[in-house]
């Protein structure tokens, strides 16, 4: 496992334990060993496997995790996601923090199949955005990727994304870009966002990487994949949901953006239970 998502797990922990779990401490012998079971309340697609599996190594390298199902598959109510023996203490101690991105992963991984699959049939591809809950970026992201979504940018460093600030702080689109290409010496990819059809035309002439429809109606969307005609790819983004994702993948557009992935996901309703 990478290193920062380790040092993700390591904070997670510190936070929860302290200076050590006071209850288990008190109860649970020191060469206890204990068996459980995680178990999905309700159905969801599984991500995170391997984040509880590190979580309790960091604790007890003894403790040992048998997954029953892998991440990215579906799971119904009741059903048994893995098992987990080991020493007691290590296991009571890290159940909260690995139940917690077990659970947040599964949710984030459920919503983004949801997604995937309303647009199946279409070539659009499903996108995460930035607005991960912070110090989670990396466990976020990779969640989308196990439910089958594409991530975006991980941070502000991978790539130019010129929106509707950067162009009023500069003053025009042309002029902005015109400065990113003067001063990016590593020459990164340009994506522009753009609110309207005249601002798209401005786009067509820069050459850019990729451009973004800004809260664009299905109509206007249209539009603009006929006028591009394949020559930038086209992203969606503002306001996508459930409801219309599989009519915005009808225009043609080549990317859908969608915040509501990782910005107010719903854990998945995961339990363990000590035998």
């Amino acid at each position: 496992m990478l290193l920062e998502a380790k040092l993700i797990i390591l904070r997670a922990l510190a936070e929860d334990i302290g200076d050590g779990d006071i209850t288990t401490l008190c109860t649970v012998p020191a060469e206890s060993r204990q068996e459980g079971t995680f178990i999905a309340k309700e159905s969801g697609v599984v991500a995170g496997l391997e984040v509880v599996r590190e979580t309790f190594a960091l604790l007890d390298e003894r403790v040992k995790l048998t997954p029953q199902v892998n991440d990215g598959e579906s799971v119904q109510p009741r059903q048994v996601i893995a098992t987990i023996k080991g020493p007691g203490q290590a296991i009571l101690s890290g159940e909260r923090v690995a139940l917690n991105f077990l659970q947040r992963m599964s949710g984030i991984a459920t919503v983004t199949r949801s997604f995937v699959e309303a647009v199946r049939g279409t070539s659009a591809v499903i996108l995460d955005t930035r607005k991960t809950v912070p110090g989670l970026r990396l466990f976020d992201k990779w969640a989308v990727r196990i439910g089958g979504g594409q991530n975006h940018r991980i941070g502000l460093n991978d790539m130019v994304l010129i929106k509707d600030n950067h162009i009023a702080a500069v003053g025009s689109i042309t002029k902005t870009v015109a400065r990113v290409r003067a001063a990016d010496k590593w020459q990164r990819a340009i994506e522009i966002e753009v609110k309207n059809l005249m601002e798209l035309q401005e786009v067509l002439q820069l050459n850019v990487d990729r451009i973004l429809l800004d809260n664009m109606t299905p109509a206007l969307m249209r539009e603009a994949v006929q006028l591009t005609n394949g020559y930038i790819p086209l992203e969606a983004s503002g306001n996508i949901s459930l409801e219309n994702v599989a009519t915005i993948a009808a225009t043609g557009v080549n990317y859908i953006s969608i915040g509501m992935l990782t910005h107010s996901v719903k854990a998945l309703d995961i339990s363990l239970l000590i035998q």
